[in-house]
Order: structure tokens, then sequence, then C-alpha cells
């Protein structure tokens, strides 16, 4: 029965109900249409705030994130204190996505080239329109019997939305490939091989009590930074013995600098490390001695080889080798003994050629202290509840990268549809992909901003932003039990005034109606994105447990919706533990990229805290987000260590090219003297050549002067194995920091003159 104009201002008088009634109960739409007070009726301006509940988009792990909505407009997001992956803590990139609601570049209708591919001259066109066309060219390939020239460009999707792009390439053909610029192929493949899992494991920070990490920025950057974060606060501020920290990494990296230890190991190096870790608590009888077993083969493989006095130099030539190996048998004593322990690894650990070594040998180091599904150690996920519904977000290795853009050279792919993917930024300049893009006749892009991607294409399909539609997200990884969390509309879409023939739309919606158009069957539950949703909630509240208890599915919907997801602390892994360890890998040595002569420094890029993996770029909240280590904002510095630049004259602010191989880049320099001798460090994220008015053309994209090396076995990017020269180029620049430059000179409040002298080291007496 629809509401009246009383009984709706009563409803949404400030109640938590709100988020709710918006959806379930039959608002008129003409109340919800007006984005603005301008215009709207007096009796609808009532100057009270909902909240609705929803999930976040902008961070590598789903967020549970609440926005407060007033007046149709979304004016403050914070963390849902129900939500199991952050329990009411969020991340600035959070905040930042109601930037991108309200984004002044975001694209406003279908587009379609009026000029040369790449000459970012673009022509509005209605959907009917774009649908069209898009159809007309999948039809032209199935009518030839040719779909297996279709690519489908993503990033990694779960929940309803994977789910939605499987069932489409499986009915109609092509392939799907996933897009990360700091791909996750090797850590999952060891997940494979050393756990037997299919799921990412839950990493139990929270209740560990000795926790070594290698290479993986968790506190700042890595998979799920927010519930690390909170799970490291526990573990060190938590009801019990404060956890001891060691964090082994060839970068001084946000992580490293919250470490009780931080042990500095030469680039590739730490596979070794963690068997010489192994190589002391087995032969000191500290830790489980069937693990011992069977991870040595009886005895086969010979761990004596990796004793710390034998491997120190190796590990480490910035540390004398005798205080190196004490350290290391410190460091595995401690966490032999110190129960219960963890120990994982990612990050540049595992972007080396023999990466898939170093993972094995440090996640095997687990078995050690029995710490293999149990609190407090690797704890394994359960399969999610909706069988039909990804979880485990697939990640596609550089080498099919690397095959795929061989069969666009040879004119193989006919057409590319790319959503949520920016292989023109990401993908190195190695590769050779945006030679080859100029061989695909047909290039969609579903993309709600002008990213790299988007500028090079020949139809845009513009998006919803997560805050105007429906989905829902499996986090990977989860939480230790089961839980799907849902995605709402806080607020009516930004462009809906322009009519259904423009503005934008949702990516599983446009795929159902491309697929309806094609007489393509998908099988799906409902006809519209919103009604599929539905059905995967009706099962669950079929499933009679979890988060939400309702007499009927109505008000279990309502419910799901205002908590914003469903999970059961019950439903854990039923999966039993591997009957036995697997065999220790056989050792690997790096190769890494460049002449070490001529490119004598090892260039380590990183995803920063803001920006990310570059998708962060377009947002001015999050380009003037500092960088927890060095505070730099706007632009992209290179770390040195301190000494060395002293030595080349480099100061901070210098604009240094650093060359690989493969090409070159500029950046301002930062001196550090916490950065390793032969090291340089890049934030990556900035150097967009699209992207909006905040990114384009702003900094250097380290990723574009990368080597095409890979890991031997997975074939994943090796993007920390790329050796770089380094000079500087006479053009100096301030860099922009938090603390900002005096612009005159300060006064105490007796107007006295407080006078600042540069010095050399640039900074300030």
């Amino acid at each position: 029965m629809p509401l009246t104009r009383r009984q709706f201002l009563t409803l949404t008088g400030g109640s938590a109900a709100a988020a709710v009634i918006f959806q379930a109960c039959g608002v008129p739409e003409d109340e919800l249409k007006v984005q603005a007070p301008i215009g709207m009726p007096e009796d609808i301006v009532t100057g009270l705030q909902n909240w609705y509940a929803t999930t976040c988009r902008w961070c590598p792990t789903g967020e549970g994130i609440v926005v407060k909505v007033m007046e149709g407009r979304a004016k403050k997001v914070e963390g849902n204190v129900d939500h199991p992956i952050n329990r009411g803590t969020h991340s600035a990139r959070c905040e930042a996505g109601l930037q991108a609601l309200y984004h002044p570049d975001r694209i406003r209708g279908p587009l379609v080239r009026s000029g040369e591919r790449g000459s970012g001259r673009f022509e509005e066109i209605s959907w009917t329109d774009a649908i069209g066309r898009l159809t007309l060219q999948l039809r032209r390939l199935s009518d030839s019997g040719d779909q297996s020239a279709l690519a489908m460009v993503t990033e990694p999707l779960a929940g309803h939305t994977g789910m939605v792009a499987e069932r489409f390439l499986a009915r109609y053909g092509g392939r799907r490939v996933s897009y990360e610029p700091l791909e996750r192929t090797v850590l999952r493949s060891v997940v494979k091989r050393v756990f037997d899992q299919d799921v990412m494991p839950d990493l139990d920070v929270e209740r560990a009590a000795y926790v070594l990490s290698f290479g993986a920025d968790w506190l700042n950057t890595w998979i799920s930074p927010v519930r690390y974060s909170r799970g490291y606060g526990e573990f060190r501020q938590g009801d019990r013995k404060r956890g001891t920290f060691v964090h082994a990494d060839s970068r001084f990296s946000m992580t490293a600098a919250n470490a009780d230890r931080w042990l500095h190991v030469e680039p590739g190096s730490e596979g070794v490390l963690a068997l010489s870790i192994a190589q002391v608590i087995v032969s000191e009888g500290l830790g489980n001695s069937a693990a011992a077993d069977e991870l040595t083969d009886g005895g086969y493989i010979d761990l004596d080889a990796f004793a710390p006095e034998r491997v120190a130099s190796k590990i480490s030539t910035a540390v004398p080798s005798d205080r190196m190996a004490d350290d290391i048998r410190q460091v595995a004593r401690g966490f032999a003994e110190h129960r219960p322990s963890l120990a994982f690894g990612g990050g540049s650990a595992a972007a080396h050629t023999n990466g898939l070594f170093n993972m094995a040998a440090i996640y095997s180091l687990n078995y050690l202290v029995d710490s293999v599904d149990r609190p407090g150690g690797i704890v394994f996920n359960p399969r999610p509840p909706l069988q039909d519904v990804p979880a485990s977000q697939t990640t596609t290795p550089f080498s099919t990268w690397q095959s795929l853009i061989s069969e666009m050279n040879r004119e193989r792919v006919k057409v590319m549809m790319v959503r949520g993917a920016d292989p023109f930024y990401g993908l190195p300049d190695s590769a050779g992909f945006r030679a080859a893009s100029f061989k695909v006749p047909y290039i969609f892009s579903f993309s709600g901003t002008m990213d790299d991607t988007t500028a090079m294409s020949d139809l845009v399909l513009p998006e919803l932003d997560p805050l105007e539609t429906w989905d829902t997200d499996i986090p990977d990884p989860g939480p230790g039990y089961q839980m799907v969390s849902f995605q709402q509309p806080v607020v009516r879409p930004f462009f809906e005034e322009r009519g259904r023939h423009l503005g934008a739309r949702g990516f599983g919606d446009v795929l159902m109606t491309i697929a309806q158009d094609l007489n393509v069957d998908l099988g799906l539950p409902g006809e519209t994105f919103r009604e599929v949703l539905q059905d995967g909630a009706r099962r669950l509240f079929n499933l009679r447990r979890g988060s939400v208890s309702a007499p009927d599915f109505r008000s279990f919907w309502n419910g799901v919706l205002q908590r914003g997801g469903w999970w059961d602390v019950g439903a854990v892994s039923t999966d039993s533990v591997p009957s036995r360890a697997p065999s220790l890998p056989t050792p690997t040595d790096p190769v890494f990229d460049g002449d070490p002569d001529s490119h004598p420094m090892h260039l380590i890029p990183f995803a920063s805290a803001s920006l990310t993996d570059g998708r962060g770029a377009a947002l001015p909240w999050l380009q003037a987000t500092p960088d927890p280590t060095s505070t730099a904002t706007w632009r992209t510095w290179v770390e040195i260590n301190a000494s060395v630049a002293d030595d080349m004259g480099i100061r901070e602010g210098d604009v240094v090219r650093i060359t690989s191989a493969h090409g070159s880049m500029e950046a301002l320099a930062f001196p550090n003297p916490a950065t390793p001798f032969k090291v340089v460090a890049v934030p990556v994220g900035q150097g967009h050549r699209a992207g909006g008015r905040y990114a384009r053309n702003r900094g250097s994209n380290v990723l574009s002067i990368l080597g095409p090396g890979s890991d031997s076995e997975t074939g994943a990017l090796a993007w920390a194995a790329t050796r770089v020269k380094i000079e500087k180029t006479g053009d100096w620049m301030r860099l922009p920091k938090f603390e900002n430059a005096v612009s005159e000179e300060p006064r105490d409040e007796h107007h006295e003159i407080i006078k600042i002298t540069p010095v050399d080291s640039g900074g300030v007496h």
C-alpha cells in the first residue's frame, strides 16, 4: 500500500529504519527525485539525516560503511559497526567515495568516438544507440561462429556482478581476463599448494602472540589493511600480553616502521630467510617434529645448508653477517616459543622471478609451530553460502596477458569489453598492450570516468557509481566464517534527470540487456539485476540461520539492508587440515631485469595508502592524503638512501630521472636514512594520460618502465625485479608534503621574527 506524505515524513524522521523504508515500502517515486533543496517542497526539507548501510568499493576488500544522506544528498561516510570486516572502522578511500559520486568529470551519458583512437574526441549518443552498436558487433561474432574473439577485461570480480559476468561469457562465449597491476597470482597459487585451499584464508593477527611477515605492507595497503590494522590494535593493546611483531622487507615501509624488529633483506631473498628460520627451529627441536619430517621429506632436504651463518651474507649485504645470523636465530626462537605465532608474506616478496618459492617457504613455517587452521594463525575460510556466486576473485597471470597481446597483434581479438580495469595505465610499456590495441577493431568501456583505457575506446557506456547501484560482495579473504556483504543505492542516480536514454546504468543490468537482445538465456532468476540480487537474499533467508532472523522474506530483506549484509559466525570451514605438510620448495635465485653495472639500483614500486594501484588518482581528497612515511602528496617521489643521495649530490625536491632498460620516468627525490643503499622505491598511482582534471598529466607512472619478467612457475609479473639507474636532471621542485611550506616568516605572540635558515639536507634550523 503506498505511503501518504504524512506517513513518509514520520517514518523518515531520523530513525535507522529509514534506510529500509526507502528501498522496500513503496515510497512514491516523485518524493525521491529531487537531489537538492532548491525547488524541493517545503514539507520535504526536514533537515534530518538518514543513514544507509552499504559496501565500500574503493578498498581492496569491501568494507561495510554507512552513509549519511540529507535531502537526497550523500554527506558523510562512516564505518559500519556491525560489519565483520572492519567493525566500525574505515579508510580514507571510503570517505573519498563521496567525491567520486559528485565528481565534476563524471561521464553524463554514452559516448561514441568521433576522432582517431586516442584523440579524446567523443560525441554523446543515447543508450538505445550505444547498446545497439555493441550488440551489433557481438551478433556479428556469433553469426560467424567466432565468439572466442571477444575478450572481457575486468577487475577481479566477486558477488552477483561476478556471477552475471561469468554466466554471460559461459552462454555467449569469449574469455574474461582479470586485471591487477600488482597482481596476487603467486599468493593464490601458494595457498593452494601449501594448504590445499581454493579460498584465501584469514590471517588471525588479533589472537596471535608473535607475527612474522615478509614483504607485505599489510598495515597500509596489502589486501585488507583496515581489517588487519584493527586486529593489530588488539594484538598490541588487547586484554592480554602485548604481541611481538617482526617484519622482513627490502623497503622501509609503514609496516616495517611499526615492527619491533625490521629485518632488511636483499630483494628476492625472502625465501632463503624463511628456510634459515626453519633450520634453526628444526635443528634446535623447537617445532613440531612430525611437520619437520614432512617438510624435509624425512631429512632428504638438507636444511643445514641454510644455517644462518651460511646464508646471512646472501640475505642482506647491508648488515654484518655475524649480526644478521644472530638476528635470524633470535627471530626463529621467538617465533617458535611464543605461540600462537603466525607467518605470512606477499607484496614485493612475491613479485620476483622466484616469487612462488619465497611464498611457499614462508607459509610453510606455520606447520612447524602448529598454526595451520588454528586461532592466532592461518584460519581457513569456508566456501560461500551461495554456491553460484563467486567468492574467490580470480586473477590472471601476466603470462596470460602476454598471450592475449600476441593474439591482439595477430588480429584474433575483434571485440574487447573493459569494466573496472585500466590496462592502458597498469601494464608495463614493455608488454606492448597500447600498440596492440590499435589492431582490435572495437573497444567498449564501461566506466564512469575517462580513465586511460576509456580514452582509447570506441564506445563508452558510463556505469553508475557504487553509491547509486546494487551489488553484493563476498570478502576475499573473509573473516573466518560465511558472509555476504550487500551494496544498496543510498541516493538516486545523479544523472537521473537526463532521462532513461542518457545518464549512467549498472553493469549487471547492461549485460542482462545485451544478452536479451542477443537471445542468450543467462538462466538468471529475474529480469533486472536487483531481482537477481533479491533472489540471492531469498536463498539466504531459506537457510534459516545467520545474523538476520525474520518471520518472512520482506522483513529479512529489510534487515539485511539495515545491517549491510548477512553472516553466520558458526558457519566456519569444514575443510580438514592437509594430512601432511608439503615438502619445502626447491630454492631458486631471483633474476633481475637490467645489467647491474649500468643499472645498479633495485626498483621497488609500492602501492600508496591513498591512490593504491592508481584508481584513486582522480579524487582530490586522496591526492591530498599524505603518505604515512614521507607525508608527501600530489606528486611522484622516489625514496633513496640519504647517504647515497648525499654522495650523488641529490637533495629533497631534486627532479631525478629513473631509467630502466625499457624506459625512463622523472620523480622528486626524497632522501630517507632508512631506505636500503641499493634500493629506490617509487609509489604507484600517478602518471595518468587521462583520468580527469585531478589525475591527468600529474607525476609519473612507475609501472610503465618495468621489465616483462615473470615468476618462473606461475607466470605472474615480477614487478619488483627491475633494475634502474638514477641521475639528476638539474631541475628542482618543492616536494608537496603534509607539513607544507611556510609562506612567510612566522611570528610568536610577542611579534618577534623567528628566523628559518635552510640547511643542505633540505630541512630547517
